[in-house]
């Protein structure tokens, strides 16, 4: 290895072979690099579907578990279990699954059709969590509403 080669890299015999980048000179094939303004971009594409997200996610289930939350009369309906546990998992799974969703059907497809797949993703988590998670809803009596 040559005593003046930079950081380790090994230099030809002069004859002008070997293709290598020369960081001093700037001089040689120069390594393919990504625009630096597509990371800021894809972030940003993903911290605005987390809000969304989590924005129809809770809405979504925060009306569908209103009962629960208050308790009805005198808190006898309040389920704690809903309160601490299912309903952070489902905005969690509404902050995670949009983006993640994008970011992996970005790869392949174009961005207009990575946002179509996002959507479709995002419909299908809300028709199985209405399918599936069935808080406690009011009690309908069928006499109306009270005095």
């Amino acid at each position: 290895m040559s005593e003046n080669a930079p950081h380790g890299r090994r230099h030809g015999d002069g004859s002008g072979d070997e293709e290598r980048y020369d960081e001093e000179t700037h001089e040689g094939e120069e390594p393919e690099e990504d625009e630096p303004g597509d990371g800021r971009a894809e972030s940003a594409v993903g911290c605005l579907l987390s809000l969304a997200g989590v924005a129809v996610v809770g809405s979504f289930a925060l009306t569908r578990a209103g009962y629960v939350i208050d308790g009805g009369f005198e808190g006898e309906a309040r389920d704690w279990g809903t309160i601490l546990v299912e309903l952070p998992l489902i905005l969690l799974a509404g902050v995670v699954v949009p983006p993640l969703a994008y970011a992996t059907a970005s790869r392949r497809l174009r961005t207009w059709q990575a946002a179509l797949v996002c959507g479709a993703v995002v419909a299908l988590g809300l028709w199985g969590l209405s399918e599936g998670w069935q808080p406690q809803q009011r009690p309908d009596r069928g006499d109306g509403p009270g005095l």
